[in-house]
C-alpha cells in the first residue's frame, strides 16, 4: 500500500518539479526570493520522481534497494539537520551565501529523516514477512 502511494509521489514530483521546489522552498527557507536555483536542479528533480514511480511501478529488489537508500538518508538528515542544510544549500543554490533557512525548518528535517527511517524499516519488515510466508 505504501509502494503506491511512494509512486504516486514520484508521479507528481516528476509532473510539478517547479511546484515541488516552492512548496519546499515555502517552508524551509526564509528568504526564497533570494535563491536562484541551478540550472540543473529541476531536471534532476523530473527524473528522481520519474525512478522513484518506475520502481515503485516494479517492485520487489530495485524498490527494496530504494527504500534502505531512503532510510539510510533518512537517518542521516535526522540525526546531522545542520550538515543537511549546509550541504542542501551549496549543492542547489547558485549564491548560496545569500540562502537563509527557516531555523523552524530543523524540527521539519528531523521529522522528514524520522519518517523516511520509519518507511525503510517498515519495507524491510514486510518484504521480511514475504519471505518467511513463502516458506
Amino acid at each position: 500500500m505504501i509502494r503506491k502511494h511512494i509512486g504516486v509521489l514520484g508521479i507528481v514530483t516528476a509532473l510539478f518539479p517547479d511546484g515541488i521546489v516552492a512548496l519546499f522552498e515555502r517552508f524551509a527557507i526564509a528568504n526564497p526570493a533570494e535563491g536562484t536555483l541551478r540550472s540543473w536542479v529541476n531536471p534532476a528533480i523530473r527524473s528522481e520522481g520519474v525512478l522513484v514511480a518506475v520502481i515503485s511501478l516494479l517492485g520487489g529488489r530495485s524498490y527494496a534497494w530504494m527504500m534502505t537508500l531512503t532510510g539510510a538518508f533518512g537517518a542521516v538528515i535526522f540525526l546531522f539537520p545542520d550538515l543537511y542544510r549546509k550541504f542542501a544549500t551549496i549543492l542547489l543554490y547558485e549564491r548560496p551565501d545569500s540562502i537563509e533557512w527557516n531555523e523552524r525548518f530543523t524540527s521539519g528535517v528531523r521529522i522528514i529523516g524520522a519518517i523516511y527511517v520509519f518507511l525503510a524499516a517498515k519495507t524491510y519488515r514486510d518484504r521480511r514477512n514475504e519471505t518467511q510466508n513463502r516458506r
